[in-house]
């Protein structure tokens, strides 16, 4: 594709949310670039085995990431990877998108897909293993830890969900927690010491994860006492957080308290001609599957709204119609 002047669609972020919206914005003959700082993919490219998108019973995240981008290609759309966002401007009527070398990106919409990043505990061992038996999402990789003794860091609600999530898979679940109370809900923990297959440690911090390829152990201490052990594990799964990557779009879009950007339920952002998709705002299930509807419906929005603008005899006129009480946010 020629790169034209000005882009119908740059959508921020090449991960699964980011590159359906690019297939979709692509399909209906809009002009798109997707600006991607690492992998295409995004997370999903560290991902080990992927054995839960419908229609593929089993692929790797590597290989998932490659299909993603090659069929968003093959309908006309631009993946620029390597090229990391620095700075926006959201102000109508053209959107601005400034990467780290210089180049500037036009658009007449924009699609914010740049995720969240679950937070790590960073230590010694934890990144060499990350999908070799580290991971941040059971749902994704509690199959693959079937009668394997795991351990859960972290205290709140995320953690004892899939804790108790991993009881279908593993022969036992420890739930480590640095403090003396949890701070998930009561429910949750009245739930999992219920379970006969979760045991708990409190008062500890993991200091390192072991492992030649795979992981094999850890190594934990008492923040109380000092004292130390090695605990020999077939799996960790990291549950204290996550941080969406909003820093750039604060002063452009909502954010709420926990740092994600509001949308309605057509990925519309107060800011008309911005849409978002993905984990960068707040969803209750955080898989490739449901990035990909988000990244679905903001590029058919956005095609909506470039519609309503085209049809204005004048700029001021197309913006008249986009926010008026029959835009597209009320008859998409």
């Amino acid at each position: 594709m020629e790169e034209p002047r000005v882009w119908d669609v740059v959508i921020i972020g090449g991960g699964p949310a980011g590159l359906a919206a690019a297939l979709y914005a692509a399909r209906a003959l809009r002009s798109t670039v997707v600006l991607e700082s690492n992998f295409p993919g995004g997370q999903i490219y560290t991902t080990g085995d992927v054995e839960d998108y419908p229609g593929i019973i089993h692929t790797t995240g590597p290989e998932l990431s490659m299909m993603l981008k090659d069929h968003a290609e093959h309908f006309g759309a631009r993946i620029e990877i390597g090229e990391e966002v620095v700075d926006v401007d959201f102000q109508p009527p053209i959107k601005r998108v400034r990467v780290a070398s210089g180049k500037e990106y036009q658009g007449r919409t924009v699609i914010v897909a740049t995720g969240a990043a679950p937070r790590t505990l960073g230590v010694p061992g934890e990144d060499e293993l990350r999908g070799k038996g580290v991971s941040y999402c059971a749902v994704c990789d509690g199959p693959f830890f079937r009668e394997r003794h795991v351990v859960v860091a972290g205290g709140g609600d995320a953690a004892f969900d899939e804790g108790l999530y991993l009881t279908k898979y593993a022969s036992r679940v420890t739930i480590i927690h640095r403090r003396d109370a949890f701070r998930a809900q009561k429910v949750l923990v009245d739930r999992a010491m219920k379970n006969p297959k979760i045991d708990f440690i409190l008062d500890t911090v993991i200091d390192r994860v072991n492992g030649n390829g795979a992981i094999e152990s850890i190594d934990i201490r008492n923040v109380k006492s000092g004292a130390t052990e090695r605990l020999e594990i077939g799996g960790l799964f990291v549950y204290i957080g996550s941080d969406p990557n909003t820093s750039l779009f604060n002063s452009c879009v909502t954010i709420d308290r926990g740092g994600f950007i509001n949308t309605d339920e057509n990925m519309a952002t107060d800011c008309d001609g911005v849409f978002v998709a993905g984990d960068v705002r707040r969803n209750p299930l955080k898989q490739v599957v449901t990035a990909g509807a988000d990244g679905s419906i903001a590029a058919l929005t956005a095609d909506k709204y470039l519609d309503l603008l085209d049809a204005g005899d004048t700029p001021d006129e197309a913006e008249a119609i986009a926010t008026s009480k029959l835009s597209w946010k009320n008859e998409y």
